[in-house]
């Protein structure tokens, strides 16, 4: 099979509605390494770079209330900070740039399941004016969980 490691995707692909932080940004826990009260944190295997995560919601009316919210995995030396919080918004709305997703099988489900990463996560650029005459909807998740 050609497709060998992460799949580059664009946020749009991933999250065409947008999406919003709902959790705070922690270091993930190698719990295979961790042992006798010690913590070991997550490093990714081709990089080394310590690996992040933050739960954000799917901001797409069509999705499942179940799978609203998911972990976007960041890597990055240093722990990421989230964008600034906006007047009035309940969410902080983000973004991520170098986005991959990884197939794989979920154990509790049986079902196929993404694992999302990204390389850096910031605030959301502002949208460019849509062409007069031309429909911007997303009508469906290209990359659905």
């Amino acid at each position: 099979m050609a497709i060998q490691g992460p799949i580059p995707v664009s946020f749009e692909q991933v999250f065409p509605h947008g999406c919003y932080i709902v959790g705070e940004v922690e270091q993930v826990k190698d719990f295979t390494a961790s042992a006798n009260g010690r913590t070991v944190y997550a490093k990714d295997k081709t990089t080394g770079e310590p690996v992040w995560q933050v739960a954000v919601m799917d901001a797409d009316p069509t999705v499942k209330a179940g799978q609203k919210t998911v972990t976007v995995k960041i890597l990055a030396d240093v722990q990421p900070v989230p964008p600034a919080s906006l007047p009035g918004l309940p969410f902080v709305p983000v973004e991520f740039d170098g986005m991959t997703v990884t197939p794989y099988v979920a154990q509790n489900t049986g079902r196929l399941a993404w694992s999302i990463r990204a390389r850096t996560m910031r605030a959301p650029r502002a949208a460019a004016p849509a062409a007069p005459g031309k429909n911007t909807t997303t009508t469906s998740k290209e990359i659905a969980a």
